[in-house]
């Protein structure tokens, strides 16, 4: 069993390499881990191109839906980006939040880092950063976000309550996140979640549904509405990597489900101690 931290250095390295591969790679694999498929599958991610803001160059095929678009991003507003890879989901929040918003990209890669400021620069949006960082330990003050954004990352890390409680730390009383990630119903199999390529690849990190939605609520947000939901299928030609013939089977026949879902949530407004007298 990998530590955390040698679990982070793989997601680090892996997410290092597929910064230089192109869109049609990446979604014909698991979130690009390289767990290829020899047909061209789109397994997770959402169709972006429609939405304002959507920049080709920026958009490496790794999320699993479009956490931006159930955002209720407002114009002027200030939003983060958890993740943020080579910068798609950052430029599509910029056309909610116009010019008078700010929209910063958090991502622990240092070539997703460079690639998103590169794009930055040549669509000249002076008003959208990149910072270098962990997100369990976000470059960012306190209560300062209206929005907290994220597309098929948490699932990625080991220790998803210290994410939840620093997006709760940066978001100010009254904000709120929409997160797109990878959760689980039922069990995933040993030889899955023991792959490390399926773990760069969004799969064997997530955990069970109700789980997660349990530590969003633990760490203090209300209002936790699931957005949308949709099942993802692995076709036979990946999962024969893992399995035999007849072990696909027994898991076509399982009652597992590994599902792409939305959620909302919001971080409560601070109250006023009673009286006065701070009781």
């Amino acid at each position: 069993m990998k530590t955390e931290t040698e679990l982070k250095e793989l997601v680090k390295e892996k997410y290092g390499q597929i910064a230089d591969q192109s869109h049609a790679q990446n979604a014909a694999s698991c979130c690009g881990s390289g767990c290829g498929s020899d047909e061209v599958y789109n397994l997770m991610a959402d169709d972006y191109s429609k939405l304002e803001g959507y920049t080709a160059e920026a958009d490496l095929g790794l999320g699993c839906g479009l956490p931006t678009e159930f955002a209720k991003i407002k114009k002027g507003d200030t939003v983060i980006d958890l993740g943020s890879g080579a910068g798609n989901d950052c430029f599509i929040a910029r056309a909610f939040t116009g010019e008078t918003g700010k929209v910063i990209g958090i991502d622990f890669t240092e070539r997703m880092i460079e690639k998103a400021r590169v794009n930055a620069e040549k669509l000249q949006y002076h008003n959208v950063e990149f910072r270098l960082g962990d997100i369990e330990h976000m470059p960012v003050s306190a209560d300062m976000a209206d929005v907290v954004v994220s597309n098929c990352v948490l699932n990625l890390v080991p220790n998803k309550l210290n994410v939840l409680k620093e997006v709760y730390r940066v978001l100010k009383p009254g904000g709120h996140f929409s997160i797109s990630d990878i959760v689980l119903e039922g069990g995933l199999p040993v030889k899955i979640k023991e792959a490390a390529e399926m773990y760069a690849g969004c799969i064997s990190g997530a955990i069970q549904k109700e789980v997660y939605l349990e530590l969003i609520n633990t760490t203090g947000f209300t209002n936790i509405i699931v957005q949308k939901e949709k099942s993802i299928f692995l076709p036979d030609d990946i999962l024969l990597n893992y399995f035999s013939k007849n072990e696909v089977d027994l898991f076509r026949n399982s009652s597992s489900g590994i599902y792409s879902v939305t959620v909302y949530a919001e971080k409560p407004l601070a109250t006023e101690p009673c009286c006065g007298s701070g009781c």
